[in-house]
């Protein structure tokens, strides 16, 4: 697959998984940046990927190159572009031998196969991630097979959810301000699913919000079967970083006076139940609870902290 120029459409040859979904789009966006759009069979729509490809790169090189997969949260303006658009990844990765694959994982995703009242169907974003991009990536953009995961909010319980179901993809997994106990339950304020059906109402008012996993309680083991909770003896071998503040202003925030955070809130409850978990299991994991918000700027913090973590299961 030739080079393509900036602003330029996918060439031939462009690389295909088995299920048929190609690169339908390729764009230059700086030295190291390189956009992909994806057509899919398991989507709805076409899908984007940025790749930040490392130093020497080339499609046509003798050698491959580990890749550290980065997802970001949602709903809200969130897409492909949001790592490198919120923190110094760029710069954190210029002299790392790696590729940085950021996938759109849509607006409401939740970074699974949605379960559409038995029926499945579109979206299959856990399919389009872990199948149909994986095999693009290794069949045209000389992707390795040594992987390292992490992501921000819904992106995090994704990350650890991905890892969880798909034992020896990932030889690492950080979740920044994700929620890894789904099915956590409390009717006197926010959980998991409130986030779950507030999502999907934001992202699209026609969606039904059951239609992700079912209902919490009547479909309760096709929420267990994508929650890193009751998945975390799977996660045994893998290297974790684990971080939330607790919804209460920090040092990134305003003025002391601010309102909590009840989303972090909400993070960092489940996040706590996720680790003790892990600790009752004996799997190890480097944690950070902090004072601190739902926010880009903690995000930038962790993935500072956790970026040596990620890249050491890469060598």
């Amino acid at each position: 697959m030739a080079s393509i120029a900036a602003g330029g459409p996918a060439a031939a040859r462009a690389p295909n998984a088995d299920d048929g979904a190609t690169v339908v789009g390729e764009r230059r966006r700086g030295p190291r940046v390189l956009d992909l759009a994806v057509r899919s069979p398991v989507l709805a729509d076409v899908a984007h990927v940025r790749l930040l490809v490392p130093p020497g790169w080339s499609r046509d090189a003798s050698r491959t190159w580990p890749a550290l997969w980065l997802l970001h949260g949602g709903p809200g303006p969130n897409d492909h572009t949001a790592w490198t658009a919120h923190t110094d990844l760029e710069r954190l990765t210029a002299e790392l031998q790696i590729i940085v694959v950021m996938p759109d994982g849509g607006s409401c995703g939740n970074y699974t196969d949605w379960w559409n009242r038995g029926g499945g169907g579109p979206p299959k974003w856990e399919t389009f991630h872990l199948t149909e991009l994986r095999q693009i990536l290794e069949r045209g953009y000389r992707a390795g097979t040594q992987r390292a995961i992490a992501g921000n909010g819904a992106g995090g319980t994704g990350a650890l959810a991905y890892a969880a179901r798909h034992r020896g993809l990932f030889r690492a997994a950080a979740s920044f301000s994700g929620a890894p106990h789904t099915l956590h339950r409390d009717p006197r304020a926010l959980d998991v699913a409130d986030v779950v059906e507030l999502s999907v109402a934001v992202a699209d008012p026609d969606a039904d919000w059951t239609d992700v996993w079912g209902d919490p309680e009547r479909q309760r083991i096709v929420w267990r079967q994508h929650n890193p909770y009751d998945l975390a003896d799977r996660l045994s071998g893998v290297r974790l970083y684990i971080a939330s503040g607790d919804g209460e202003p920090g040092p990134y925030d305003p003025a002391p006076g601010t309102d909590p955070d009840v989303l972090e809130s909400l993070a960092r409850t489940v996040t706590a139940r996720f680790t003790a978990k892990l600790d009752q299991l004996g799997i190890p994991a480097s944690t950070h609870l902090y004072r601190g918000t739902h926010t880009w700027p903690y995000w930038r913090r962790e993935l500072r902290a956790a970026l040596p973590l990620l890249v050491s299961e890469l060598a």
